[in-house]
This record gives structure tokens, sequence and C-alpha cells, in this order.
């Protein structure tokens, strides 16, 4: 294993309802970095909830990560300082370039193992934690998406943990190509999607969609 970064924070909260154009909208994208151990168990965690859990949250979501380096590419873009948690993330990293990593890639960090399990493709929540309708386009054509995780080994983690990645790269699908496949759905893509073990089954069933519209479109 190869030690590449070190953990900024930990950041956990529970859904508040904010009033976004007019309407009461609940969600758990507020979090704040806490303190000592925090343990990661199940698809959470602890203190940490989601809203809606139909789109967050889950197996294939339960740790959400984004990078301090991206964070001051943010600042610099917006002429404002971000700072960590903003994005509603769990573990805030330095070090590593969380858009490059690969699915199914595993990483250490504290007592814990994780394993790469796709992009965040925000909601509009995150242009309300934000101020700002329009930040979830800017956020996706940035392709700083952060990374979501998978929990393969169960412990606890804290600020100032190394993080090391056990798995080398296989040139597999890396988090920034996935995020904006949503976008740009070509058709090597789509099958390498298809053909990949590690990405999970929702952009399976995407890849299995645009397949059946390039075929349609194809037959006409």
């Amino acid at each position: 294993m190869t030690a590449v970064g070190r953990l900024v924070s930990v950041n956990v909260g529970v859904p508040r309802v904010v009033e976004w154009f007019g309407r009461a909208v609940e969600s758990g994208i507020w979090k704040e970095p806490v303190p000592g151990r925090v343990s990661v168990r199940g698809v959470n965690l602890d203190g940490d909830e989601q809203a809606d859990l139909r789109v967050h949250g889950g197996v294939d979501k339960a740790v959400y990560a984004y990078a301090l380096e991206d964070y001051s590419w943010w600042s610099e873009r917006l002429g404002r300082t971000i700072t960590p948690a903003t994005f509603g993330e769990n573990l805030t990293t330095d070090g590593i370039d969380l858009n490059a990593l690969e699915m199914g890639t595993r990483v250490h960090v504290g007592s814990v193992t994780l394993e790469v399990s796709g992009p965040r493709m925000p909601c509009f929540k995150l242009g309300m934690r934000m101020g700002d309708a329009t930040f979830v386009e800017d956020f996706e054509l940035a392709g700083r998406f952060g990374a979501y995780f998978r929990i393969i080994e169960e412990g606890d983690v804290g600020a100032g943990d190394a993080i090391e990645i056990e798995t080398p790269p296989r040139d597999g699908i890396t988090v920034r190509e996935l995020g904006y496949a949503e976008h740009r759905a070509f058709p090597e893509l789509v099958a390498r999607v298809l053909a990949d073990p590690d990405v999970p089954e929702t952009w399976k069933h995407w890849a299995e969609r645009q397949q059946r519209r390039s075929q349609e479109g194809t037959d006409r």
C-alpha cells in the first residue's frame, strides 16, 4: 500500500428543513467537522444521516469524500473561501486526486477500508447549500465530482489519519470519466461501464438505457 494523503476532517450532520424558492426542503447536506474518532459502519458514519434515501446513502453511497485541492480551486474560481464540509462530504482529504481514482479502488484510512463506487452527481440541494441554483451545472462541468465509497471493513476515522491506496491502477473507469458520462455517453464508454464489475448497478442500468436508445436510433 502507498500512503498518498491525509484526512483533513470528518464531517457529519442530520437533516434540516430549509426554505428554497418558497417551499420547505429537507436536506442532510449541512455537515460540520467533528473532533475525535468517528465510527464508520453499515452504510454510514455515526452521527450522520440523509434526508431522501431514494437517491442518497445506501451501500454504494455510504461515504462521500471531497478534496481540499478541489476546494481551493473553487475558492479561487468563486472569489471566496469555501471551507471543508460545504459540499456535504463525510471526509475531506488532502494529497489525493479523488477524481482520478478508478472504480473498485480500495482505500485505507484509520482502521477503515473503503472502495470507490462512483462520482457525486448533485441534485438541486447542492445549489441550495451554495445559495445559487445554477451552481449544480457549474459543479458538473468542472469535473471535480468527489468520490463515493462503499464500506468494505468497518472501523473508525479521525482528522490527521493517513490515506493509503491498496489497489494499483488497472486502466479502469475513473470517477471523472463516469461523472462526465452523464452528458457524454460515447459508445466506447458505455460498453466499458457495462463490462466493469466494480461499477454500481445504477450506472449499469444507465448504460443499458443508452445502448437501447442507440440501437433504436440505428433501427430507424
